[in-house]
């Protein structure tokens, strides 16, 4: 099976995925990672469970059309094959061809059940159609808030750390490689829970990147010296630099340069 999984801008960016709470856009990120090459999940329940999500997450992502669910129990990613393009020497089938035999390829390269024609949600042109986003919107609207099973104080939050998702995630990807679920659950406990500013987890895998180890465990390092030394702003980090650079007896040097000295004990 072939370990390298990406997801696609045009879903994951649209209205309709970002208006979700949080927990369902990772658990969306977690069944990506964890299908095979085909898109399919044997056991979405239980992952759902063993990464901290719940039943409504699983069932929203089917009622907005991100995943599909068989009587069986397997689940389908259903815009695999946009996220995805897994060369045909890494390529293993799919053991559920039953499942597999139940679903039709759209013109724009998601799954669909049997010859249904495709819906409005589809992605074009980085957009979702308008007719089932804006019923979803109404739907929230006239009631207030879709809960699901939600307490309100998480639903208020869920946006904007749904783009923290989304900004770290694309980040990493862009600058080192793919996150796996636990690597950006640690990555968000920095954000949510130990205060951390986005860009100063930005800075620290630009660090990484710009070194010669280019891996998640070097970025956690630096998070974690930046932790212990309560630096959590982009500002603190900044100045920091600058001590560790007098400290140093290193001569001046413009702000890119400096952000490219690193040092393992500390971050810097």
């Amino acid at each position: 099976m072939a370990q390298r999984r990406m997801f696609s801008k045009d879903i994951t960016s649209s209205d309709l995925f970002v208006d979700m709470p949080a927990s369902s856009q990772l658990l969306y990120f977690q069944l990506g990672m964890e299908a095979d090459d085909e898109g399919f999940i044997g056991n979405a329940k239980m992952l759902s469970r063993a990464y901290g999500a719940n039943n409504d997450d699983l069932k929203l992502l089917q009622a907005k059309g991100f995943i599909i669910i068989f009587e069986s129990g397997v689940t389908v990613v259903r815009d695999w094959k946009i996220n995805n393009q897994i060369r045909k020497d890494r390529f293993k089938p799919t053991i559920y061809q039953n499942e597999k035999s139940l679903l039709s390829v759209s013109p724009t390269g998601s799954y669909q059940l049997g010859n249904q024609m495709t819906t409005s949600w589809q992605p074009n042109d980085n957009q979702f159609g308008n007719q089932m986003a804006t019923q979803y919107r109404i739907g929230k609207d006239s009631k207030g808030k879709v809960r699901l099973g939600k307490e309100s104080a998480v639903e208020k939050t869920s946006n904007q750390s749904a783009t923290n998702i989304k900004n770290i995630s694309d980040y990493f990807q862009q600058e080192i490689g793919i996150l796996s679920p636990n690597q950006l659950e640690q990555l968000l406990d920095y954000l949510e829970i130990d205060g951390f500013e986005v860009d100063v987890i930005k800075r620290a895998i630009d660090k990484a990147a710009n070194s010669a180890k280019r891996s998640f465990g070097y970025v956690n390092g630096i998070l974690r010296g930046w932790k212990q030394n309560g630096i959590k702003t982009l500002a603190q980090v900044d100045e920091e630099q600058r001590k560790f650079q007098e400290s140093k007896g290193l001569p001046k040097s413009n702000t890119e340069d400096l952000h490219n000295i690193v040092d393992p004990d500390f971050g810097f």
